[in-house]
């Protein structure tokens, strides 16, 4: 049987993250994969640092900058097809630009759906891989790519095992230190240049745990051959992710401690119950 893996991603960077491993490691593999990003990522970093917020912060050059990472990031990790579904990146919840209707969150569930739909119907991907209802993480793009994929996936003539992505609890715990030291010396920074930042409360948001307990994980993919590839498509993103820990510890630490990728079933035709090592398990 022909293999075939879809993620889908909110913005360019969110590939890397959290399965950019699974996806050279597929690659590798022999399986087709296919990288579906929503939004073009314009309120992220632009040239210079410059934040969403700041005087000169422009939207679309940070699209057009944004592009041309994910292109070369998607190279690095073997995706054999890599579609833009082209909506506007809604920024953090509460901003204004959520409110835009060209942004992804303002786009009725429906016709990005529809959008989806035609790819999936093209490629008829086995294994489907996004987020969980909260977006991970609370933001607007990755709870309306959740939104989108559900819909989607209704209206084809089988259905896919669907997996969110996950970090398990017992991991969480050293981002979350990891985070702080990051912040803590972006703060330090700022303030050797005159800079003072307030936490931006949208960026913060509340009541949403981004762990996994240990025991729901469903399937754990060791990504330690491809450790390096990840890192390197991460560095691709430099205008967004140059600074972050990850990429300042060095791709030697980097890929010693970056050995895995995690998911939780959300769709299981299968009827699989095992937790596994292998994302296509029932497949192959």
């Amino acid at each position: 049987m022909a293999l075939t893996f879809l993620a889908v991603h909110a913005h360019p960077d969110d590939e890397a993250s959290s399965t950019g491993g699974l996806l050279r490691l597929l690659a590798n593999e022999g399986v087709r994969t296919v990288l579906v990003t929503c939004t073009n990522g314009e309120y992220g970093d632009a040239p210079g640092g410059l934040k969403p917020t700041d005087d000169g912060h422009d939207p679309d050059e940070v699209a057009e900058m944004r592009r041309g990472e994910l292109d070369e990031a998607a190279a690095i990790l073997g995706v054999s097809r890599l579609v833009r579904l082209g909506y506007r990146d809604s920024g953090m919840m509460g901003w204004a630009p959520n409110e835009d209707p060209r942004s992804f969150w303002s786009t009725p569930v429906e016709l990005a759906a529809d959008a989806l739909g035609v790819v999936l119907a093209e490629e008829r991907p086995q294994v489907i891989v996004t987020y969980n209802e909260v977006g991970f993480y609370g933001h607007p793009d990755h709870i309306q790519a959740h939104r989108i994929t559900q819909a989607a996936i209704e209206r084809l003539d089988y259905e896919p095992t669907l997996y969110y992505n996950a970090i398990p609890a017992s991991v969480m715990k050293l981002y979350e230190a990891r985070w702080a030291e990051e912040e803590r010396r972006r703060r330090e920074a700022d303030a050797a240049k005159g800079i003072v930042r307030e936490a931006d409360p949208a960026e913060e948001p509340e009541g949403i745990d981004m762990a996994t307990p240990d025991e729901l994980i469903d399937v754990s993919v060791d990504i330690s051959s491809v450790a390096g590839a990840k890192y390197d498509a991460l560095a691709a993103h430099h205008s967004q992710i140059g600074g972050s820990f990850w990429i300042q510890q060095g791709r030697e630490a980097f890929v010693a401690e970056s050995t895995r990728e995690w998911f939780v079933r959300a769709r299981n035709p299968l009827g699989l119950s095992q937790s596994a090592s292998d994302i296509f398990v029932g497949y192959r």
